[in-house]
């Protein structure tokens, strides 16, 4: 019996060590990635314009992610990486329209509002890319760069090579930023407040979800998009 719960206690401590291994190496992956790709568009700057990905507001309880997000974009504008800031996504899972909150907390910290738009349509994170991407083609952006954290920059990799490719990335490099003892300035939410919400996880399942998250919505478009062009060619 003895021996059974020594063994088992073995399994326990090498699986915690093994988890803790993979949990550095990661960061340490993640790391290198970010300062690689900060070097670059350090190089490659200014760019025209920088998407900034929203996360829910949740007022005094919103996640440290939203201020993570918008300082990454502060940084990035006011050492020179960006002329423009486009804040992108809709009002999700919670009855504020992200990418206008976000407009609304970085003009407060000193981004002029001129520099700064919302996208409103996107509701996963393959559409903030997406919908972002074209909304700064039609307003004449070439240089164009995604703002985000690390993690997320490289989940977008695959969806950005084949959807958006010319779209670069510039992660947050952690130790850049000094967010302690900082706070997101109160501000007036009037302007992105949806009466009669419905958050997305009412209004989809999770598979549903899911697919959205992975670009269905986008691919659907996209496929559409060809199919009026062809038959546009056709016509002609």
């Amino acid at each position: 019996m003895k021996r059974r719960v020594k063994k088992i206690i073995r399994i326990v401590v090498f699986s915690h060590v093994l988890l803790a291994i993979g949990l550095l190496l990661t960061h340490c992956s993640f790391t290198r990635y970010a300062n690689k790709a900060y070097a670059e568009a350090k190089r490659e700057k200014p760019y025209d314009v920088i998407i900034v990905p929203g996360v829910p507001y949740e007022q005094q309880n919103t996640t440290s992610v939203m201020k993570m997000r918008i300082f990454w974009a502060k940084h990035l504008y006011d050492s020179g990486y960006t002329r423009n800031i486009i804040f992108s996504g809709s009002a999700v899972y919670t009855p504020f329209v992200e990418s206008v909150i976000m407009k609304v907390i970085s003009d407060s910290l000193g981004i002029p509002p001129g520099q700064t738009f919302s996208e409103t349509k996107a509701e996963h994170s393959t559409e903030n890319i997406y919908y972002s991407w074209k909304l700064a083609k039609r307003m004449g952006f070439q240089k164009i760069a995604l703002a985000t954290d690390p993690y997320q920059s490289r989940m977008l990799r695959s969806f950005i090579r084949e959807y958006c490719p010319e779209v670069k990335a510039i992660p947050i490099v952690f130790d850049l930023l000094d967010m302690d003892g900082t706070a997101l300035p109160s501000i007036d939410t009037t302007l992105a407040y949806v009466p009669n919400f419905v958050s997305l996880t009412e209004r989809e399942g999770f598979w549903q979800r899911l697919k959205g998250t992975m670009g269905k919505r986008i691919k659907d478009e996209v496929r559409l998009d060809e199919y009026a062009r062809r038959e546009n060619t056709t016509g002609n």
